[in-house]
């Protein structure tokens, strides 16, 4: 059985092992980049340690701040960010208290959020208002399942962030046919290198299953494009520029998003 206490020792020696990769390197973007993953990776691995009440208060703040960047791709007003936020968090918030509620709760927040741009009369935008709420509430709600996850979430994470760089590396070196015109930097090559690379890593954390392994290999690339599509729609390079290194939140765990998701029909 895979835990958090199992998961720790890996994460500490991937730290130190990118730190020293990183040292050689001397790229000053890079040693950005490590410096915000050593102070985020105890922090996520803390939250796993605490049980259900630390994922969920971990999936409620990366709910929170994926919606505020997903509303300024979007173009939300503050009132639709401010709702479809509060939906996302009941919805994390019944998975953690009340599992047999969440269908009825996430109905809740789908029509909380169609019911904002109603009110507002909105004749203009508000198609495309209920569109971009109700896709937000879809794909951030996925965040509830790192409560009944758990350690297996972690791992479904350490995984498919091995197979994004993976996928990175492999591609900008082998080259090849693109994997799609919503990102052309990514070639097939690379995806299957990644998902080579991902697999490995499920395999060495005891995570590999055939759920886990088409959630990587198939769910990861897909969450990559999903935010790819949404971003070269608002004609941005980032979903935020808090992050040292990596832009938004949501640039980090796109991929983790659709995992998840294919994760949970499958499972």
């Amino acid at each position: 059985m895979i835990t958090v206490a199992s998961l720790a020792p890996w994460l500490g020696g991937a730290l130190v092992m990118g730190g020293v990769a990183v040292a050689a390197s001397r790229r000053r973007e890079l040693l950005i980049r490590w410096c915000a993953w050593a102070v985020g990776v105890p922090l996520v691995t803390g939250a796993f340690w605490l049980g259900r009440p630390g994922a969920a208060a971990l999936a409620v703040a990366a709910g929170v701040v994926a919606v505020l960047e997903f509303g300024g791709l979007m173009r939300l007003g503050r009132a639709d960010r401010a709702v479809l936020a509060t939906a996302v968090t009941g919805v994390v918030l019944a998975t953690w208290l009340a599992p047999g509620q969440v269908l009825r709760v996430l109905a809740i927040g789908a029509l909380a959020v169609a019911a904002v741009p109603l009110l507002s009369g909105d004749a203009d935008r508000g198609v495309h208002r209920l569109g971009a709420g109700l896709l937000g509430l879809a794909w951030l709600s996925v965040l509830a399942a790192l409560v009944p996850l758990g350690a297996s979430a972690l791992a479904l994470f350490i995984a498919v962030s091995v197979a994004d760089i993976a996928a990175y590396f492999a591609g900008r070196r082998l080259g090849g046919p693109r994997l799609s015109p919503l990102s052309p930097a990514k070639r097939w090559s690379g995806t299957l290198a990644g998902a080579a690379a991902g697999l490995g890593v499920l395999a060495v954390l005891s995570a590999l299953s055939w759920p886990t392994a088409v959630a990587v290999a198939v769910g990861g690339p897909a969450g990559d494009l999903l935010e790819s599509m949404i971003k070269r729609g608002a004609q941005v390079k980032d979903a935020g520029h808090w992050l040292p290194g990596s832009g938004g939140l949501l640039d980090r765990i796109d991929s983790l998003l659709v995992a998840l998701a294919v994760l949970l029909l499958l499972r």
